[in-house]
């Protein structure tokens, strides 16, 4: 299982970017997918994760109505569209998978060995 994330960058506040994840090794049918965020001195966190097994995305209430998660199966990608930016989204962001889906993700994933993940992309949100 492989995730390669891109698209961080530098961004000002109210801006607009989509992050991007292509993943091998698993089909996007049969994991969960989500993706998590880390700033600077703080811990591990869960912002959205979209499965098969579940009939909604889910997102954090810190992104929700403004984050997007998508996934292209055949191209074996899932996205991040990120719209009003806001300074506090500064973080390091990360994709990662889990066979068990989406179910809690945001407190069992980072624990959980099934966990695999992708290398972070910094986004930077400037005011």
């Amino acid at each position: 299982v492989q995730l390669q994330a891109s698209g961080g960058g530098l961004v000002q506040s109210g801006g607009s970017l989509r992050l991007s994840c292509a993943v091998s090794g698993f089909s996007l049918e049969s994991y969960g997918v989500g993706w998590f965020r880390q700033a600077s001195g703080k811990g591990r966190e869960g912002i959205s994760c979209i499965s098969s097994a579940d009939r909604i995305s889910h997102y954090a209430d810190s992104v929700k109505g403004r984050f997007t998660i998508s996934r292209d199966i055949d191209m074996n990608t899932i996205y991040l569209q990120m719209n009003n930016l806001k300074p506090e989204d500064t973080a390091v962001y990360y994709c990662a998978s889990s066979p068990h889906g989406c179910y809690l993700y945001g407190t069992t994933w980072y624990k959980n060995p099934a966990t695999s993940w992708g290398q972070g992309t910094q986004l930077t949100v400037s005011s």
